[in-house]
Parts: C-alpha cells; sequence; structure tokens
C-alpha cells in the first residue's frame, strides 16, 4: 500500500482528497502547513507528497526545498496542487523541485493518474538503481567482506533477502504465501534494526557489506 503525504491548508479539500485516495487503497497522512508536513515527513516517509503553494508558517516552495534537503527526501516525487496557475508560478514550483504541477480546480481523476504516473517513473527508478549496483564488477584484488549474522527473524530474514533483489511487497507476498501488508510490516521492522531509512539504503546495505542473494549471478 502506497503511502500519500497530502500537505494544505484548505480542512475540507484535505479531507474530501484523504477519502479519495483512501478509497483507492493508498495510505494518506496529511498535514496543515509546510512545517507540519516536513515533520510528518521524518517520521514515516511516504512514497509521495501534495502540496499546496500558499499556506501558514512554511508555504509549499519552502516545503519543497527543505524537503529536497533532506537525504530521504531527494527522490520521493512530488506535486504541488495550487490555485495559482500562472506560467511563472508553475515555472517556480518546478524550479524549487517538483515533479508535477496541478492547478485548482482539478478533477480527481486527473490526480489519481499524475500519481499512478509519478509512482510508476519512482519504481522503474528504484530498478535502474537495483541494477545497475547488481552490474558493478567486485575490484579482482579485493576480497568481498563477510556478512555478519543478520540481526532479524526468520521471517524478517526470508523479506530482507527479497527486498534486496529489488521484488515488490506485491511479489514478495506472491513468493512466501504472506500479504503485502505483512510484507510491509517485516521490512519496517527490518529497517528500524538495521538503522535505515528505506529500501534504497536497505539495498545498498546489503551490497556493502557482502549480503548477497543465493540466486545472484555470482552464484550460477
Amino acid at each position: 500500500m502506497k503511502k500519500i503525504l497530502i500537505v494544505d491548508d484548505d480542512i475540507t479539500l484535505r479531507a474530501a482528497l484523504t477519502r479519495y485516495l483512501r478509497e483507492r487503497g493508498f495510505q494518506v497522512s496529511h498535514a496543515s502547513s509546510g512545517t507540519e508536513g516536513l515533520a510528518l515527513f521524518e517520521q514515516d516517509q511516504p512514497d509521495l507528497v501534495v502540496s499546496d503553494v500558499m499556506m501558514p508558517e512554511m508555504d509549499g516552495y519552502e516545503f519543497c526545498t527543505k524537503l529536497r534537503e533532506i537525504r530521504s527526501g531527494q527522490l520521493v516525487p512530488f506535486i504541488f496542487l495550487s490555485g495559482r496557475g500562472e506560467l511563472d508560478d508553475r515555472i517556480q514550483g518546478h524550479s524549487k523541485g517538483a515533479d508535477d504541477y496541478i492547478v485548482k480546480p482539478f478533477h480527481p481523476k486527473e490526480l489519481i493518474a499524475k500519481i499512478d504516473a509519478q509512482l510508476e517513473r519512482s519504481r522503474r527508478m528504484h530498478a535502474e538503481i537495483i541494477r545497475l549496483v547488481q552490474q558493478m564488477p567486485a575490484p579482482e584484488a579485493a576480497q568481498p567482506p563477510t556478512p555478519e549474522p543478520l540481526p532479524l527473524t526468520p521471517a524478517e530474514e526470508k523479506v530482507f533477502w527479497e527486498v534486496i533483489q529489488g521484488f515488490t511487497n506485491k511479489q514478495i507476498g506472491e513468493h512466501l504465501f504472506i500479504s503485502p501488508r505483512t510484507v510491509q510490516t517485516h521490512l519496517s521492522n527490518i529497517l528500524s534494526k538495521l538503522s535505515l531509512e528505506n529500501r534504497s539504503q536497505l539495498i545498498r546495505y546489503a551490497f556493502e557489506n557482502g549480503y548477497r542473494p543465493v540466486n545472484s549471478s555470482e552464484s550460477k
């Protein structure tokens, strides 16, 4: 279940978007300002952010800028949803780091289409990073590090090996005969135990510490 963070000071719109997205299978958190949105992001990183521009305390432009300064926020898809629709406004939104810009009023189906497109783009980028990491040749003279035992339960370790091969929660659930929600629970526990923030960091951690899946090309 993908997590969406909505940041908008319009409580009516915020509630309507939350209900609409949840009905379509998204997990939604929401905030009324950029300040609150930044705090929520750091507590529980979403898969995508939808933000208004004009807000109290911290407007959307500053919120997007600060989000991009956080390491875990650099690649998260970000969509502006604003009543400011002039060309200069849209240009400024993209220059601050937004991936898309929707002008109010809008049709909810358009927002869903934009969200799906950005999530798919993020998935492809993540898959390409995994592919490039897996294709990196090991230095001939260097011996791969001997991995330490993982501080995980047997169930969590099974999910660990699946995740570092780039499988989605749905695919992992099908391989291990568990629900995607259970996969996410195990993944959250894994990230917490290893002091990591997201899947990308987990994959890098595995590569740097010598954890290689048994069906990797090196084992063939």
